[in-house]
Order: C-alpha cells, then structure tokens, then sequence
C-alpha cells in the first residue's frame, strides 16, 4: 500500500517485554537480515517495518502489547496473561488507569517506573513522555503517528491558528503577491528549487518508462504519464507531469516523493521538503494541549472528551529522550514549553538517522548495508545476554541461503510452498524446524483481497442500489469460486482462504465455529446456496456461472440462452482487473483472475486481466479513478476499528476515510456502526457491531477477501540457542520482544 493509505505507528513492532538476567555475553554478534533500509531510524519518521525495528530496538514505548495483541496496562506492577495453555508475566514502563467520568470525558492516567534509564544514563520521566507526545502533536508534524486525530481535550485549539510553511507557499501559488508571511526571495527560490527538482524527478519516471518499454503508445511524457496513472495533454512537459502529481498529493511532498519515486527523491534532486517544515503562524491558538497534563514527576494523565476505543494504541507513544531529541532549555512545563520551538521540528529531524532510547540496545552506527547494536547495560528489564547485535541487509531471495551458509542467524524470507521445500531439504529430518533451520510461523498482519470500485463498476451512476450491488456480486461470485485453488497452488499450506474482509489475526476476525459465518459470495441472486457439498469441480464452476448470469439479469443486463447479451445504462460488457504481478503473473491472485477471466468469456462478458510491472502504477491508477478492480494487500493493526477504510461521511458531515476513495463505498448504516464501535470499550459488544459492518461491506461487493498468508521467522539452529528464544511468538509479539534473552550456542 501507499505510505500514506496503509502506514500506522504498529504497537506490535513495539513491544518489549519480560525480564532477561546477566548481562555482557560474547562479542559475536547475533545477525538478523532485513530488507534494504531507508536510514530513516526515528520514532516519529520511520516509515518502512524495518526502518521501524531499528529504533525498536534501542527504545521503549508507553505501552506494550500481550500475544494477542491486548494491551499490557500493568507494565510497572507487572501483569500474568494465559496464551497457549501457559501462563506469561508482562512488565513495561507504565501503568495506565482509564476512568470514565460523568461528563462523558476519559482520563488515562499514567504512573511510570521509576527506575528506568536511557542508553545514555540520563533518567526517563514524565517529561521525556510529554515531549514525545508534543512532537506527535505539533500542527507541522507530518510523520506517520495518528496521535493528534484522537478527541484529546484541547488538541483542535493547540493545533489551529498554524500551518507549515510548505503548505502555505503551495497554496499561494508562484504568482503570490502577499509577502506578509514570508519575503519574495524566499518564494522565489523556493518556486526556482521546486520547479527544477521536480522536472527532473518527472523525467525520471519518464525514461523509466522508456527503457522498460511500458508505453503502449509511443514515448511521450503524456504516455508515460498515463503509464504511471496520469492523465496529460498530448504536448505535456515534464514539469506538467510533476505539478499534475502535486496536484494528486496536495502539500505531502514527502508522501509523493517516496512513493512515485523511479530512483531519487526531491531532495536528492536538490529540493528537500523538510527546509520548509517550519510553521507559521496564521492566527491564534492554544498554548498547550489542556488533555496532556504532568500530574507528577513520574505520572501524566491524558483527557479524551468523548469515547474513543482506538485510543489506547495510539496513546502508547515512543518515549524519546528530551534532552537528545530535543532541547532541555525549551522545556518548561508551567510556561508551556516542550523542548522545541511550537512549529519548528528541526531539531528532531536532524536525529533521524541516529535514534537513541531506553530499548535494550544502542546504536552504533549504519554502515556498509549493515546496522549494528551494543548491549544497553541499563536496560530496566536486565542487560541482553548477547552484547551485539547486526541487522543485515539482505534480498529476500538470499536470505534463506543465508542462514544455510552462516551469514544470517535470523531472518524472514518470503513463505511459500517452495520456500518451506527449501528448508525441509536442508534439515535431516526432511521437516521445516529441524537440526539446522528452525521455522516459526505467524499470520501475516494483513489479509489478500480483491478490490472493486463502486464508482467504476456500477448501474446508471447509482453506486449502492440494488442493480449496482447485483452487477458487482456478478464479479464477486465468479473471483470467489477459485479462490481455494489459486491460494493452495501459490502458497499452499502456508495461507488460507478468508471468507470476511479482516485478517484472521484480529479478535473481531468471525469465526468459522460462529452460528452466522458464512463463505463469501455463496449465495445467488435469491439468496440461495450456491454449492452443494456432493458438487464436482465442474459442477461448481457451472453452479457459479449460473449464479453470475442470475445477478447480472438482476444487475439489468439482457440475458438469453445462457448468455449476457447487452449492459444496461452505465454499465458495460467488459472491464479490467488490475495486478502488481511484475508483468510475469508473479501474484497469490493471479491464477484466480484468468480462470475468472475464461469463465466470464463462456456467458459473454469480457474480463481483461492486466499485469502492471510497475506496483506504483496501481495506486496512481486507483487513486486517479482508472482502476475499476485491482487485487492487493491490506495492513492491519491491533484495533480493528474500520474507519479509515470504510467510513463516508455520508449524511454525516465528517471527512470520509482516507482511504474510502479506493471503494467509494457510501453507507449511512455502515458509518453509523462504524462511529458506535469506536465509541464502545466493550470487546464483545464491539465484535457484534464490526460483524455487521462486514455483512454490509460483503453486500456491497466491494471488496473478496482472498488469503491470510503466514510469515516464517527461520532460525539457525545452530547457531542460536532456542531455548533463549522468545517463546510463543504471535503477530503481536515477535521475536524481538525479548531480544535481551537471546543467547549464541
């Protein structure tokens, strides 16, 4: 996904838990390989997994997670959880009370440990917590964190009246005359800069394009345009093909240059958006947050003036050390500082690459592809038993070889059925954990899923009747029916068909053992089973196809001799499906698409099945509205809360989802559950509410949930001593959890 549709500061990549003893151990470094990282290794600016685990590793969060992905609110005391029939004591920085008062506002309040320390020796306090969450908060913070969209009490106050100045001078325009806020050059440089940096970054695409031959239609800046999902005049210029992606991204020139990129980002071109980071003031605002109050030297509390169950993840920041992040001399908690000047993150941003924390190792340096770690000593939980650590970078394709040869103790190679044949080949007992690989899997955070756009596949312009519902159901039972043997015959026993829009890992997932579970799109234009359990293959391919002709008679379409004949008004006889599948159907869904696209041809409607080279090319694709369906992946996090994907604002007033444009599904009874979940502490309540919104989003047809797949974290058995492993590894609390553990035989 797009950096900024699907990234989430994830509390599981978080986690630190359970104490570890000693201290010192050998100088052998224990080697993990990871993927290419971007050196982005700050708990506010990380934007990559990997780039994230680095400052894991050498930080703490406020709040810490369980195996099932439930937070941990007796960190300081210590809490005893069962998982697996056995039973885990977890311990963090803090303990969280949460009150609801009679006014309807949430208090959670925080007492922190007190005897924690940062790699550095400088004690964590209260303080170094209120500095990260002002951070998070400031109204020119643009990273990935989500912390200044909860109902914090005073947050819209503190965050109004200001704006960067990146996103003022691109809504003056080049030809501003206002010079109130900032000088005429300074506007001029800035348009020189911008114009120039971008051209070329344009024209990076462009050749790109060119020299993979992915223009259909000639070479011209408008073919490669549209190649990358931009529509442009004939004669455009690669400067109009530049602001025509500004234009996509409003201000996020960060969020544009990292995703559209061909190689270089703006600032390697010679315009880093960061330079003009800096806020302005353009009228008044608070000068705290009134919810985030110091209550002691150790303690805070934060205030919610409404219900918000997602907030407890959000509220479980990275505590950053103030006096390193940023500056002891700006804080003063009673004259309302906290250690920057509000507006102005510079001095945060110049850590970026060299994080520091009170995680249970230090940084030393990135260095030739390789990130190395010593021992923090001080850790609160004990000293690691090994004293350094080497995150590696790797190609997936060589990780497993790493392991194999000795150059990679751990790492997480794609899982697939050759995969796991590769590691039962190199065992002796022809298993995947055995005497030289051990194999620890887990359910991705994510699920595999087709899309369908209700704004591209639907009956004269009425996105949720019952026709347009009916046309995309017609798709939806075809793309279902071959789902199980596409997903076995890519991953084999290492995922598994999912019947609900939710990954399997979530508490709200249903259940197959639950009364109303039920396989997506088995049932006719009637209501009707579909499939019998004494049905053959063939059978149910026809029992499929009946089942499309039914819906697509439903959906207006002329039918006759068991054949669609002609489409009603807005509709048509033949659409793309689009599939990041390298242009060579390397893709989990890629099979299910040509056997629905044969299938589909029988009854007369037309599926053309086109394989993109280029991922970017989808998401520019879906976001420009070109991409009536498309397969993908989405993230997930430990809340299931729908919001950002499903919710509207139909009949609301509220702004929709971020990512609600993909689908364009508008449902005032799906925003009304969706708001009522969030509102709603009850687990068990909140489960009943997120299953009706997945019948709703199963009725709308938007969306197929296709396959959970499953991670492999391999170890060298040789090499590691398994028994200091983390046991019982889950989604929510991976092998690093209790990295300080880890011995080397």
């Amino acid at each position: 996904m797009k950096k900024r549709l699907a990234l989430f500061l994830c509390l599981a990549m978080m986690v630190t838990a359970l104490a570890g003893c000693g201290g010192g151990g050998s100088d052998k470094p224990l080697v993990a390989g990871y993927s290419n990282f971007s050196s982005k290794f700050s708990p506010f600016f990380s934007e990559t997994a990997y780039d994230q685990d680095v400052w894991t590793l050498t930080s703490v969060s406020l709040l810490n997670t369980d195996r099932l992905g439930a937070v941990v609110e007796k960190g300081k005391t210590g809490e005893t959880r069962e998982y697996n029939g056995t039973d885990y004591k977890y311990e963090g920085p803090a303990d969280l009370t949460i009150t609801t008062n009679d006014d309807g506002t949430v208090d959670y309040d925080f007492e922190l440990r007190e005897d924690m320390k940062f790699s550095d020796g400088e004690p964590l306090t209260a303080d170094d917590v209120i500095f990260s969450m002002y951070v998070l908060c400031d109204p020119t913070y643009d990273g990935s964190s989500t912390l200044f969209a909860l109902p914090i009490k005073g947050m819209e106050d503190y965050r109004s009246g200001m704006a960067s100045q990146l996103q003022l001078m691109l809504d003056a325009g080049r030809d501003n005359t206002d010079f109130s806020l900032w000088d005429e050059e300074t506007q001029k440089t800035f348009w020189e800069n911008l114009d120039k940096a971008g051209t070329a970054f344009a024209q990076e695409i462009v050749d790109f394009c060119i020299a993979n031959g992915y223009n259909a239609e000639g070479d011209s800046v408008a073919a490669c345009a549209a190649n990358w999902g931009y529509e442009l005049a004939d004669d455009a210029t690669a400067q109009d093909f530049f602001y025509k992606m500004v234009e996509a991204y409003g201000s996020d020139l960060n969020g544009l240059s990292s995703t559209e990129t061909a190689g270089s980002s703006l600032a390697d071109l010679g315009f880093n958006p960061a330079d003009y980071a800096i806020g302005i003031k353009t009228g008044d605002s608070a000068d705290n947050i009134a919810g985030i109050q110091k209550t002691g030297d150790y303690s805070l509390k934060v205030t919610l003036s409404e219900v918000d169950a997602t907030a407890i993840y959000q509220l479980g920041v990275p505590i950053a050390p103030l006096h390193y992040y940023g500056d002891k001399e700006k804080y003063d908690y009673d004259n309302n500082k906290f250690g920057f000047d509000k507006g102005d993150l510079s001095i945060v941003r110049a850590k970026t690459t060299e994080p520091l924390g009170a995680g249970p190792y230090k940084f030393v340096k990135f260095e030739n592809g390789v990130v190395s770690f010593e021992a923090n000593d001080s850790y609160y939980l004990g000293a690691p038993k090994t004293k350094n650590v080497q995150f590696l970078e790797s190609q997936d394709q060589d990780k497993l070889n790493g392991v194999i040869t000795g150059t990679i103790d751990i790492t997480d190679p794609s899982y697939s059925v050759d995969t796991a044949k590769a590691i039962a080949a190199e065992n002796s007992n022809g298993e995947v954990t055995g005497d030289k690989i051990t194999t620890n899997t887990v359910n991705n955070l994510g699920y595999g899923y087709l899309g369908i756009s209700a704004k591209a596949v639907n009956v004269g312009g009425d996105l949720g009747s019952d026709q347009s519902k009916a046309l995309r159901k017609a798709f939806a039972t075809v793309f279902s029916r071959y789902r199980d043997v596409t997903v076995d015959s890519y991953y084999g026993e290492t995922a598994s068909v999912i019947n609900y829009p939710i990954s399997d890992t979530s508490w709200a997932a249903p259940q197959k053992t639950d009364a109303d579970y039920a396989i997506a799109f088995s049932k006719d234009a009637e209501g009707n089973d579909i499939y019998t359990s004494d049905m053959t293959d063939e059978q149910k391919d026809e029992a499929a196809l009946n089942a499309a002709l039914g819906f697509f008679e439903k959906a207006g379409y002329t039918v006759a001799d068991g054949k669609v004949t002609a489409a009603p008004e807005g509709a048509k006889m033949d659409y793309e499906v689009w599939i990041p599948a390298d242009g060579a159907g390397d893709h989990p869904s890629f099979m299910m698409l040509n056997l629905a696209s044969d299938a589909l041809k029988k009854i007369g409607i037309t599926l053309t099945v086109k394989d993109l080279a280029n991922s970017a090319d989808l998401w520019t694709g879906i976001e420009a509205d070109q991409v009536p369906m498309w397969c993908a992946a989405w993230g997930a996090t430990p809340d299931p809360d729908m919001y950002q994907v499903y919710y509207s604002g139909v009949e609301s007033g509220k702004e929709p989802g971020g990512s609600n444009y993909m689908y364009d599904i508008a449902d005032p009874e799906l925003d009304k559950l969706i708001l009522d979940a969030r509102t709603n502490m009850d687990q068990a309540y909140r489960k009943a509410v997120y299953k009706s919104c997945l019948d709703i989003i199963i009725d709308w047809a938007v969306e197929v949930p296709v396959y959970q797949r499953q991670n492999a974290i391999i170890f060298s058995t040789e090499r590691v001593n398994m028994d200091t492993v983390t046991p019982d590894i889950t989604t929510y609390y991976p092998w690093l959890s209790e990295i300080q553990n880890i011995e080397l035989n």
